[in-house]
């Protein structure tokens, strides 16, 4: 588990160098938010009633998530399950979701996600200042230029999703 631990911290790092640089990154956002949603996963435990199926993770709002998403992980398995990576268009679209990644043009329709996934075992990551607070697992935010990401403890604990500590130390807690 060390080992993994330390080349997340590095990949994690490396990511933000590339998100540090200016206007003509050589990496773009959407490859950044991917990766690292992927990598969320690794430090988050669903309860064994989402153990079975399909490990299904929703984007809603960004079709440069979704490609990056669809093309490097999904053939994968995720916790031993076989990823099912869906673009929606609607809200309406979701059933079921593990992970739904919410991008900033669509925030509007964050009340309406939380409405439906508050209590389930679903992680949501969101792109918007805010958001955190008001109920997303994880928000992407920019701090001095850097990509940083918020940590909404509670909203892990009603989801019943746990999330380990190594996790948390990386990330903004509110």
């Amino acid at each position: 588990m060390k080992s993994t631990f330390k080349l997340f911290i590095v990949f994690f790092f490396v990511l933000i160098g590339f998100n540090s640089m200016n206007a003509n990154a050589q990496r773009p956002m959407h490859e950044i938010h991917s990766m690292l949603i992927f990598n969320f996963v690794k430090y988050i435990e669903w309860p064994a009633e989402s153990k079975s199926g399909e490990f299904v993770i929703a984007v809603y709002g960004d079709d440069d998530v979704y490609d990056q998403l669809a093309t490097l992980y999904g053939q994968r398995q995720i916790k031993g399950q076989s990823t099912n990576i869906v673009n929606i268009s609607d809200v309406s679209d979701l059933n079921k979701a593990h992970i739904i990644y919410l991008a900033s043009s669509k925030s509007r329709d964050f009340e309406a996600i939380l409405e439906k996934y508050d209590t389930k075992p679903t992680l949501i990551i969101t792109d918007k200042s805010g958001l955190g607070k008001k109920g997303s697992s994880i928000n992407f935010r920019e701090v001095g230029g850097k990509l940083k990401f918020e940590i909404n403890q509670a909203t892990f604990d009603n989801s019943n999703l746990k999330v380990s500590s190594q996790l948390v130390n990386m990330g903004i807690t509110i």
